[in-house]
């Protein structure tokens, strides 16, 4: 009682080239906010009178920002 081949399952949706980017975005920011490289700019330092850290922070978050809507205005289109 053959009836042929069994049917093969679908093949899973090709992933999209901005999910990807998007995780990497992410883990960027996990690495950029971890305490170790956070203590190398804490080290008291000052940028235009402005604590190294502080602009440090509010520098990759604005960037993070930045790139994900970029990512996700191109990921609507």
């Amino acid at each position: 009682m053959t009836g042929g081949p069994a049917p093969q399952p679908a093949p899973p949706p090709p992933r999209r080239a901005g999910a990807d980017r998007l995780i990497a975005l992410f883990l960027f920011g996990v690495v950029a906010f971890n305490p170790p490289l956070l203590r190398v700019f804490g080290a008291g330092d000052t940028l235009f009178g402005l604590p190294l850290l502080y602009v440090y922070a509010l520098g990759v978050w604005g960037g993070v920002i930045a790139l994900s809507a970029v990512l996700l205005e191109r990921r609507g289109r």
